[in-house]
């Protein structure tokens, strides 16, 4: 076999050497869920059957973090850090260091950074802290001047990546990170001031920005989009299929992260109330998503369909939502990748029907459990 060049041999040794002797056994391994979306688009494209390190190997995945880390700190989204990588991966990994390119899409970069940070308040090795820190440099420097979000991808490759972007927790996933640093809980409860300052500033522009967001239709407010343009504030289209809407998922998980606000302001309760009485107009009683099994699978580019759609009418059936509501009416949105949209469910094309999710039960838990228990302890 031809050997790897030195650098990345030197890298997987030193890796290697490290998550062996270096994991302190007395202590919990940090969460790893918040990668659960980027493993899941990983596996979409690659399979499954590739050896992966074990959640408690919390230095080795750390040691993975920060070789796939871009010399200006961001990441490339869509990388399973618990991948064991060859030889090869990583002599590419490390080609790749002077890339600029890197992504907030699917709950990227302040998951790694609040990782690292956990990784260093167990080990205290300074690595992990510096690269967390280059991390959270990079979030701060790339929030929006205009209103106080994030774009989805920088540089961009795509009309819609320099947009404020909602979907994915892009926003509100750098905000819940920033608040966590600001109120100085762990694992940043040793953060530096001028780090904390920086976070709590940022923090406070983006709610604001969230309220400034939040659309109305017909003088009424509703939920929010999933991008918008950063100087007129409009919603704009993501993908050629996701044209501008009200968008139920991005909706819950803003309402969601405003619940988690401690003595939300008079304008943060308004806003709350008001998306939570939108999403129940906006439900659908006696529908049922139904997935049935094809004969044979179909392979297109991001993922293998062995089963199809449809809606069909139940009586029983717990209330469903559509993902994408029109700005002006209220109607369903869907549409097809040619970017045109169609009446029906069954218009769309079988690779997007079974590719997204156009129907769903997102609020669920958030009408049943969390709205009623943050009344409860927001009442006046």
């Amino acid at each position: 076999m031809t050997s790897a060049p030195l650098p990345a041999r030197l890298w997987l040794m030193g890796a290697l050497l490290l998550s062996s002797c270096a994991t302190p056994t007395h202590l919990s391994a940090p969460d790893i869920s918040g990668f659960n979306d980027a493993v899941h688009h990983w596996r979409n494209k690659h399979g499954d059957g590739y050896a992966r390190l074990q959640p408690d190997n919390y230095v080795a995945i750390a040691d993975t973090i920060l070789l796939l880390q871009r010399d200006n700190g961001g990441w490339i989204e869509n990388r399973d850090p618990l991948r064991i990588l060859s030889e090869a991966e990583i002599q590419q990994a490390l080609a790749e260091k002077a890339d600029p390119d890197f992504s907030f899409d699917n709950r990227n970069i302040y998951t790694q950074v609040e990782y690292l940070f956990a990784v260093f308040e167990r080990t205290q090795d300074n690595r992990y802290r510096q690269a967390a820190l280059k991390g959270l440099d990079l979030i701060l420097t790339h929030q929006i001047d205009t209103c106080g979000g994030w774009p989805h991808t920088v540089p961009a490759r795509q009309s819609y990546h320099p947009m404020i972007t909602l979907a994915d927790e892009v926003t509100s996933g750098n905000l819940t990170l920033l608040r966590t640093i600001s109120q100085r809980k762990a694992p940043f409860t040793h953060i530096d001031e001028s780090h904390r300052q920086r976070a709590e500033n940022a923090l406070q522009k983006g709610e604001s920005c969230l309220l400034r967001l939040q659309i109305r239709q017909n003088g009424r407010l509703t939920g929010w989009a999933g991008q918008y343009d950063p100087v007129t504030l409009l919603p704009v289209k993501g993908r050629s299929f996701e044209l501008p809407a009200i968008v139920t998922q991005e909706t819950v998980e803003v309402v969601r992260y405003l619940m988690r606000i401690d003595n939300p302001s008079p304008e943060i309760r308004t806003a709350i109330i008001a998306a939570v009485e939108w999403i129940e107009s906006s439900k659908f009683n006696g529908l049922r998503l139904e997935t049935y099994t094809l004969d044979e699978a179909i392979r297109y580019d991001y993922h293998t369909a062995t089963t199809d759609r449809r809606l069909v009418s139940d009586t029983t059936a717990p209330p469903l939502w559509a993902r994408f509501y029109d700005l002006n009416d209220n109607s369903v949105i869907l549409a097809n990748r040619d970017g045109v949209r169609v009446a029906n469910y069954q218009d769309i094309h079988h690779e997007r029907r079974t590719g997204y999710a156009w129907y769903g039960e997102w609020p669920a838990k958030l009408l049943e459990e969390d709205y009623p228990a943050w009344l409860k302890r927001n009442a006046p």
